[in-house]
């Protein structure tokens, strides 16, 4: 009896509502994450199975309307897409579809004579995630345009078929990538590495400075009140409004500092790693001349100027400000410290999850119920700020910008109205073990 005596003791010491509250959580990650890879792989699947080709044929010959049967007797679905003669961006009027192949004119002409047929892969970028570039491409496309130039040539040089095997590609593929009503003669492939390079320190500076400040502040409101120092500031002839101003501001330059210094070095380290790359892929626009990533995402309206980087930089400071304002109601939860680590993690998936699904994928792609969730954090908007900025998503830019300014208010009321009463000295999150106290108190009393 002695044992188990010991064994409840320590079980009611261990499982306590950090611990329920951090399975939670972990619960509540891995249900969204599921939905998230679920969209992803279900859209990369059906585009796996998907047989809908998007030709544009403005050769508008013999041989390309041949062409165009052939792909449908091997079971392609061809749809029809009209071009404003070089404007590829009128291509994509409707937004179901995010690629199609033009076949220029001149097309039979060059086959006929034996050369390599120029055939032109427009693609349509509507987000910087990692799986954007994934889905809706031309290869299938790509692939029975080839297949019947191949047979077609082989057979204008009498080859056999067994020798057709071995044919190298009888396409030339020009890349045009299509961003809103702009285009540029690029492979989407290269842009969006371009982006993917240039951005991806901004989500490490956030995760840096929310994490960074909210566990100095946790720390700070915690560590005094358990050291019963937090009595003492609270009833020195300051006022309350003048301490918690204090601690916020404390707390926000210091993750700054942390993180400017941080956020240089890797600056460095990235530039250094995929600076030259990313600055010479290109393709050949004209004879001797080349159209680098950055001339083209200067083309495609995907640099940012001034102005941009102020409204990013305005959305970090109210995410700071969000951040501290939450952090001042957990660290008044702390009553030991144990729990004061634990208190970080309700933060810490609140900016994982939004990191984790803006990096893989668009949020406006996701199932209703998932994609609410993703957006009602508020961390998400600074997420997608740049994004939104580059692609011309100005609605959802304000939306979130209004949504985290309500947010802060909300939460910095809340925080104000705690700081400012008593409950800030005896509140902690226990669920229950109070009354057991009690009860044991009694029990030994009678």
């Amino acid at each position: 009896m002695k044992f188990i005596n010991l064994l409840k003791k320590e079980l009611t010491e261990l499982i306590n509502a950090q611990m329920i509250m951090g399975l939670v959580v972990s619960l509540a990650l891995f249900w969204l994450m599921g939905n998230v890879m679920q969209s992803v792989t279900s859209e990369l699947a059906e585009d796996a199975k998907n047989t809908n080709v998007y030709i544009c044929d403005m050769d508008d010959s013999d041989v390309t309307h041949e062409l165009i049967k052939d792909m449908e007797r091997n079971g392609a679905k061809v749809n029809k897409v009209t071009v404003n003669g070089e404007d590829y961006a009128s291509g994509f009027k409707d937004n179901s579809f995010k690629s199609y192949v033009v076949l220029p004119k001149g097309f039979a002409d060059q086959l006929a004579n034996g050369e390599k047929p120029e055939i032109i892969s427009v693609s349509k970028l509507k987000s910087a995630s990692t799986f954007s570039g994934l889905t809706g491409g031309t290869d299938t496309t790509e692939a029975l345009i080839n297949k019947y130039v191949s047979i077609e040539i082989s057979k204008q040089k009498g080859v056999s078929e067994e020798d057709l095997k071995h044919i190298e590609s009888e396409l030339t593929v020009v890349n045009q990538t299509v961003v809103a009503d702009k285009s540029a003669k690029i492979s989407s492939g290269v842009v969006l590495g371009k982006i993917t390079s240039t951005n991806m320190i901004l989500p490490i500076i956030i995760m840096v400075l929310i994490l960074m400040t909210s566990q100095s502040l946790i720390a700070s409101i915690s560590n005094e009140k358990i050291d019963k120092t937090l009595e003492t500031l609270l009833s020195a002839p300051v006022s309350r409004g003048s301490v918690i101003t204090a601690k916020m501001l404390a707390a926000a330059i210091v993750a700054l500092i942390n993180a400017g210094v941080m956020m240089f070095g890797f600056s460095a380290y990235s530039k250094g790693m995929t600076g030259a790359i990313t600055s010479d892929l290109g393709v050949s626009d004209e004879v001797g001349k080349v159209l680098s990533a950055g001339d083209a995402m200067k083309q495609l309206g995907l640099n940012l100027g001034v102005t941009d980087y102020l409204i990013v930089g305005v959305q970090l400071f109210i995410t700071i400000m969000i951040c501290l304002a939450i952090s001042i109601i957990l660290g008044a939860l702390v009553n030991d410290s144990k729990s004061a680590q634990t208190m970080l993690l309700p933060i810490m998936m609140m900016v994982m999850i939004p990191w984790f699904v803006t990096m893989f994928t668009d949020v406006n792609s996701l199932p209703t119920v998932p994609k609410l969730i993703v957006y009602a954090i508020p961390f998400t908007h600074t997420f997608t700020a740049i994004p939104n900025l580059m692609f011309g998503n100005t609605t959802e830019l304000w939306i979130g910008l209004v949504y985290q300014i309500i947010v802060f208010a909300v939460v910095m009321f809340f925080a104000l109205k705690l700081f400012k009463s008593d409950k800030i000295l005896t509140m902690s999150l226990n669920f229950g073990q109070k009354s057991r106290f009690k009860k044991n108190g009694k029990t030994i009393e009678d």
